[in-house]
């Protein structure tokens, strides 16, 4: 590949690729999340901690596009006990112009987002009430991206769950929900990551198989649990798990092991010379890139200049 090649694939891809980072902006000084007590829930508790949460969203996103940051993932506790019972308020109307707003300025912007439900949400539980609360909490995520009127290129990504010591049986409990028991519009938007320790790519390959869900790729985990596979096998295998038409460009997570801890502990900080190494290693894939490390947006920024810095 002559230089000129190489200098222009970088360019394009420094141009197309989004960074970012997950739910929380550090250098804002702010408490970023307002939350209560389940206990103590009342509609004027959540009206005031929703108008909190959007207003710091706004000011989040727009610290990102000034740091040229167009990837964000969404907290999932936006709207506190949103897919709780107890929660009868109607945010989606009551906060419509707001949320209109925001995904006006995301489209206007081309920021790329993503949710993420905690762990309790486990779509393979051989307990039904534990699945019925997932899917209530993934539907209810749906709808605040729906709110804001985006398409399906913004994703809820989701664990495939436990192995409950039968994993064969886990994979196909999962695979049978996702089918029935998601809504059409719900799998629009749903993708599965590879975990650390319980189910590799592999294993998301073979769900993928049975139901079309696109996979997310997590470098780190796969890293940790790879079945053989090289990061780069491991990016081209997963990328055609993707519609571009409808599921935009790859989503992909990063992050590098922090030293002296458990494998698999997530880093407080970018490694920039493997970060560095790891994008020359994929330059012919495309994909969008969430940092999953510990200083978020501080590291997010020292990874976007690398990258602007390999044109």
């Amino acid at each position: 590949m002559s230089e000129q090649t190489s200098n222009n694939i970088w360019k394009n891809k420094s141009e197309l690729m989004k960074i970012g980072y997950p739910c929380i902006n550090q250098s804002l000084g702010k408490k970023t999340i307002s939350t209560f007590r389940i206990s103590s829930y009342s509609e004027e508790k959540s009206i005031k901690a929703v108008s909190y949460n959007l207003k710091v969203l706004k000011e989040i996103l727009s610290y990102n596009i000034q740091h040229d940051l167009l990837f964000f993932r969404i907290s999932s506790d936006i709207i506190p006990f949103a897919s709780h019972p107890i929660c009868k308020f109607d945010w989606e109307t009551y906060f419509k112009k707001d949320l209109i707003w925001i995904g006006q300025l995301v489209k206007e912007k081309k920021i790329r987002i993503s949710m993420h439900p905690d762990q309790f949400v486990v779509l393979n539980s051989p307990n039904k009430e534990v699945v019925k609360n997932g899917i209530r909490e993934i539907n209810y995520q749906i709808a605040f991206l729906d709110a804001m009127r985006l398409d399906n290129s913004a994703k809820i990504q989701i664990h495939v769950g436990g192995t409950y010591n039968d994993k064969i049986s886990s994979l196909d409990r999962f695979i049978k929900n996702y089918n029935t028991l998601l809504s059409e519009e719900t799998r629009s938007r749903v993708v599965i990551e590879n975990d650390d320790h319980r189910f590799s790519l592999k294993d998301c390959l073979v769900i993928h198989d049975k139901t079309n869900v696109p996979i997310l790729l997590d470098v780190f985990h796969h890293e940790c649990m790879n079945d053989g596979h090289s990061i780069q096998n491991a990016i081209s295998v997963a990328d055609k798990t993707w519609k571009k038409d409808k599921d935009g460009v790859m989503m992909m997570d990063y992050s590098n092991q922090e030293p002296n801890y458990r494998r698999g502990k997530h880093a407080n900080t970018l490694e920039e010379m493997k970060f560095k190494s790891f994008l020359l290693s994929t330059i012919d894939s495309d994909y969008d890139l969430m940092l999953e490390i510990k200083d978020k947006e501080k590291s997010a920024i020292r990874a976007r200049h690398i990258l602007d810095q390999l044109v």
